[in-house]
């Protein structure tokens, strides 16, 4: 019914042109009827007839009989009341127009009175948004439909809160008991390898536990990174992306170098606020994910950039053709894009896109996959600026 209006039909727009629209109407019927009353009144008057018995009278210069006279003051009776519901009319309007604008103004600011309790839910709510389960709206004022609705929204957020802080606890708790055995585990397969007494079976065997023992450390690692971007970010600072990406490249390149990929970069300067080690975390995972679902002689370009509001990381490779029905799940803890080249062993233990979103999430950026049209991905990340 609003979409015709050029700005954004808010609430408090909307309770002002109710607000304002029934004064208006009121103000119309109640002039109307006036208007009609007055006029009844009017037309209930005539004029007293005079009698002057055969004699003229002299009026403005001119000499009328009675019948002459009669009429004369009968029109100008008529006229006289004619003017006068001309004015009433149109005093009326003007001061009706006069009221309609009070009225409107002082509607606006009313409803802008009767919303602010609103307002306060929705800051609230986009902080929660954000990743901070531990606000709380506590709303004051008389107990009424608004605070009864901040009231449920703050238990929400409770349990809501309790629900998150229960699954990171057991995630990161599961994570560290793991860790202990496996560290013991990959000590002594290190020790008996090291026996060059050891058996060629032995050591086969042994370097075999070796590579399984050291993926359930980076499955371990991974879940402990994941539990802790899932977490909000109190303490953020500027960071330097390039920087950032120059890190992560390092990093990347020789496993770049053992697969035979070129590792490209176009790095401009774009500072934004967040946590550097996350942030280094979230390159290096787009980076690692580039290179190993890349083919022999394909290419990963890494680009940052400076845009409205923050900063830009573009990750950009050949590879695999990826369908679009895909992306929807490659974010997914532990699901790959199906494909024989994308379930090896060897290209990670299917965590590294979900931490690269949760430090997206912590960070209150944006990130975006599309595909290309020779194959392979383009991630784009956005990070808001201090």
């Amino acid at each position: 019914m609003l979409a015709w209006l050029p700005f954004r039909p808010t609430i408090r727009m909307r309770l002002t042109l109710l607000y304002g629209g029934m004064f208006l109407m009121a103000g119309v019927v109640l002039l109307l009827l006036m208007y009609v009353f007055f006029q009844d009144a009017v037309q209930g008057f005539v004029p007293h007839k005079f009698d002057l018995g055969g004699n003229r009278i002299l009026v403005g210069g001119t000499s009328m009989d009675g019948a002459q006279f009669n009429q004369a003051l009968a029109s100008e009776y008529l006229a006289r009341s004619d003017s006068a519901r001309t004015t009433l009319l149109r005093k009326s309007l003007t001061m009706l127009v006069c009221l309609a604008v009070i009225a409107f103004a002082v509607g606006y600011a009313l409803a802008g009175r009767v919303l602010r309790p609103l307002g306060e839910i929705t800051r609230t709510a986009r902080d929660v948004a954000s990743s901070d389960l531990h606000r709380r709206i506590e709303l004051d004022g008389p107990d009424d439909e608004l605070k009864e609705l901040a009231d449920t929204f703050d238990d929400m957020l409770d349990r809501l809160d309790r629900s998150f802080d229960s699954q990171r606890r057991f995630v990161a708790n599961a994570s560290h008991e793991l860790r202990t055995p496996l560290a013991i585990n990959r000590t002594l397969l290190e020790v008996q390898l090291s026996d060059p007494a050891a058996s060629p079976d032995l050591q086969q065997l042994g370097k075999t536990l070796l590579a399984t023992n050291e993926r359930s450390e980076q499955l371990v690692e991974g879940l402990l990174l994941l539990a802790r971007s899932e977490n909000e970010l109190t303490d953020r600072r500027p960071v330097e992306l390039s920087e950032v990406a120059t890190r992560a490249l390092e990093q990347t390149r020789a496993e770049a170098c053992q697969r035979d990929v070129e590792l490209r970069s176009k790095l401009s300067p774009a500072v934004v606020a967040g946590n550097g080690v996350l942030l280094e975390r979230l390159a290096l995972n787009l980076l690692q994910n580039a290179v190993r679902y890349n083919t022999p002689g394909g290419w990963v370009e890494l680009a940052t950039a400076e845009v409205p509001g923050g900063g830009e990381l573009v990750v950009s490779n050949t590879g695999p053709v990826v369908p679009g029905y895909e992306l929807e799940h490659i974010f997914e803890p532990f699901r790959r894009v199906k494909g024989a080249e994308r379930t090896r062993s060897d290209k990670g233990v299917g965590l590294g896109l979900s931490i690269v979103r949760s430090v997206v999430r912590a960070h209150g950026g944006a990130i975006e996959a599309t595909p290309r049209a020779g194959g392979g991905l383009t991630m784009r990340v956005r990070i808001p600026n201090p």
